[in-house]
């Protein structure tokens, strides 16, 4: 298999196209429209569905699935009336590090707004995994994650109110849980487990977040104990597919 010199690490290999060499025609326009992408920059305007037409001899909704598949991807965003070139994925760590120091350390501005904080009897399969008997008051946290105010994502928490009695009147809904349990309660995180996957947003969801029902979303289910191995909370977050991609690092055996 021949690789051309430009090809970039990660990049699919001949760009996509099959060996035979026949692609369909909105792969090809889709490829068109990624160079002119990169000329255009970040907030740069497409031109519009009817342009791209003329302009690569296809039908409009040749053009439609082309842009559909871009903006997906992430690499355009739908502003007004029109299509800008959207910037860079939101790059967030597998590790205990909290979502606000994940986005600062991208120089963007993180925030949340509050849906709802609310107590109520927990069920049996949820008091199994944050340690507490059934029917035992916990907390439900549920916030929309922002990037310099765009909606980016929806978090659910769930804590013991045992463990966390006065979160509804200590804690300010815009700001990092993680500091408010490391700073005001002493409370230090130990491990955690997490599994990612990837979902559709249901309509309420995709209401809160902003974005259509059939985009992609990747979900996050993080189990955390503290320094003492006690289980400490039980998150649920979805994340939007188009704006975040999320970074390890994995060490050699020892």
């Amino acid at each position: 298999m021949d690789y051309p010199n430009d090809q970039a690490p990660g990049a699919p290999i001949r760009s996509g196209i099959p060996e035979h060499g026949r692609i369909p025609k909105y792969y090809a326009v889709k490829a068109q429209i990624s160079l002119l992408i990169d000329d255009l920059g970040e907030g740069g305007l497409l031109p519009t569905e009817r342009d791209l037409a003329l302009r690569h001899e296809v039908s409009r909704e040749t053009v439609r699935q082309a842009l559909r598949e871009l903006l997906l991807e992430g690499r355009l965003r739908r502003q007004g009336r029109g299509t800008v070139v959207a910037g860079p994925k939101l790059e967030q760590p597998l590790s205990l590090a909290s979502y606000t120091e994940g986005v600062r350390r991208q120089g963007r501005r993180p925030g949340r707004h509050l849906i709802g904080l609310e107590r109520f009897p927990c069920p049996e399969a949820l008091a199994a995994e944050i340690g507490v008997g059934r029917g035992e008051p916990v907390w439900h946290l549920e916030r929309v994650l922002l990037a310099d105010d765009e909606r980016v994502g929806l978090e659910s928490t769930y804590v013991s109110v045992a463990r966390l009695p006065r979160l509804d009147t200590e804690f300010e809904p815009d700001s990092s849980f993680y500091a408010y349990l490391r700073d005001r309660l002493g409370i230090a995180f130990g491990d955690a487990d997490e599994r990612i996957e990837t979902v559709l947003a249901t309509p309420r969801e995709a209401l809160l977040i902003g974005t259509p029902p059939a985009l992609p979303m990747l979900l996050i289910h993080r189990l955390s104990r503290d320094t003492e191995g006690r289980p400490l909370e039980r998150v649920r977050t979805l994340f939007r597919g188009d704006r975040f991609s999320f970074t390890t690092h994995l060490g050699g055996e020892r």
